[in-house]
């Protein structure tokens, strides 16, 4: 990072920040800002039995459980403390939907999504030993790298990203590799179902918003969302038409009746206020700038 002035450059030199707690707390304090989530609870205890303290818990715009862990070291036991965390809280469902009924209303607690729960590990650095164990956990892991520069700069970085159920993705954000499909049982129902052409689209639709750039996606209960810092594109697959959801404010988007929608104030599925269906190739040509748009609002 470099300060510009005049012309001239200056290296602000970064650090890890003083306190691990001071972290959390400027975290969980701004999560939906820095993480695109809401926040529950603050060193949640996990019982007797257990014996342990989720540094925080928290909900993620398709309706996730999240677990962020945080350490201000590289330290290897960031992924495990998370995944021995993630291990308890998939037992104790009830117990943290009645969290979130408490925290977020009755309606949220009712529509957690279980099918996919995440594990956020934030540290000043990452081995390669932890990117490789995030990616054979088969559960859906993000490792943030944080650093704060001068008294008023911080900077968090996906440098890896595991899409869990969403298929084999590779772990290591900006991977040129690719897994064969990161379509699983629910949707490829739905694609099955549907026409040869629509099948091809989808095909093609994946490809073009994986080659945006850096980015996982995720198969959750109602679409499949492909994201960076937070979700640019939520797809669905109908018997008519893919429905994909984006990240764009539809004042700034000309409005074309059957193919783009304003969706602000509507209930609907997926995150972003930007419908568009697509149904051809030549509607997905169409819609190319506007995935560009939502990848870009997404950083």
């Amino acid at each position: 990072m470099f300060r510009v002035t005049d012309g001239a450059v200056r290296r602000i030199e970064g650090g890890a920040a003083e306190l691990e707690r001071h972290l959390q707390v400027l975290i969980e304090a701004n999560m939906p800002e820095m993480l695109g989530m809401r926040f529950l609870a603050h060193e949640y205890s996990t019982g007797p039995v257990h014996r342990g303290r989720i540094d925080t818990l928290a909900l993620d715009e398709d309706g996730s459980p999240v677990i962020v862990e945080y350490k201000r070291t590289g330290s290897a036991s960031v992924l495990s403390q998370g995944l021995f965390y993630l291990a308890w809280l998939v037992e104790h469902r009830d117990e943290f939907e009645a969290l979130v009924a408490q925290r977020l209303g009755e309606d949220a607690g009712r529509t957690v999504d279980w099918s996919n729960p995440r594990i956020v590990c934030v540290a000043t650095e990452f081995t390669r030993y932890d990117t490789v164990a995030a990616g054979m956990s088969h559960h859906r892991v993000d490792l943030l790298v944080y650093r704060q520069y001068a008294q008023d700069l911080v900077t968090l970085e996906l440098v890896a990203s595991v899409a869990g159920g969403c298929g084999t993705r590779a772990a290591r954000v900006g991977s040129s590799n690719r897994p064969e499909s990161t379509v699983r049982k629910g949707v490829r129902q739905s694609l099955d179902s549907a026409s040869p052409e629509l099948q091809r689209l989808f095909s093609e639709l994946e490809e073009r918003l994986l080659d945006l750039g850096e980015g996982t996606c995720v198969e959750l209960q109602h679409y499949v969302a492909f994201r960076r810092r937070r979700n640019f594109a939520c797809v669905r697959v109908t018997r008519e038409a893919l429905v994909v959801v984006l990240a764009v404010d539809p004042s700034t988007v000309r409005l074309a009746p059957g193919f783009t929608r304003d969706l602000r104030g509507v209930g609907h599925l997926g995150t972003g206020d930007l419908e568009v269906r697509i149904a051809s190739a030549a509607e997905l040509d169409r819609a190319e700038p506007l995935f560009a748009a939502s990848f870009a609002a997404a950083a």
